[in-house]
């Protein structure tokens, strides 16, 4: 009977893509990363999100006022907008790991910038280096 033979590399290669934070360490390694809402979360669950999130904010003292009427990313009003804004702020403010943007496992890092602009967030503490307000 022959044995079958894996090499080293493909070896190692194998154990580690059974780490889950694999993905994220080779993301985290192209640079910037974003905590978007997963398209296919129903709308009870993008409103919990938005609780999640803004009561997470508001044990430091931030607040989700740009969401609100008025506020910078208010538009597009849709649920699916204003949790995806409010999980990348906290997201970005407890630091980019996966359990930063899992809710529920309707959150998704994504290393592609979601916005179609990049807006300075002063108003809030956030740098442009580290925020984006609105989706298309």
């Amino acid at each position: 009977m022959a044995k079958s033979t894996v090499s080293l590399p493909v070896f190692c290669f194998l154990i580690l893509s059974f780490d889950s934070g694999i993905l994220l360490k080779l993301a985290n390694g192209q640079g910037k990363t974003w905590c978007v809402t997963k398209p296919s979360t129903d709308d009870a669950a993008l409103a919990s999100n938005i609780k999640t999130a803004c009561d997470g904010l508001g044990i430091l003292g931030l607040n989700c006022s740009l969401i609100q009427p008025g506020g910078t990313c208010y538009q597009p009003n849709t649920l699916i907008n204003h949790a995806s804004v409010v999980m990348n702020y906290y997201y970005q403010v407890y630091g980019p790991q996966e359990h930063t943007c899992y809710f529920s496992n309707s959150g998704l890092i994504t290393v592609s910038d979601p916005s179609n602009e990049t807006l300075a967030m002063e108003a809030v503490g956030i740098s442009e280096e580290y925020y984006w307000c609105c989706l298309q």
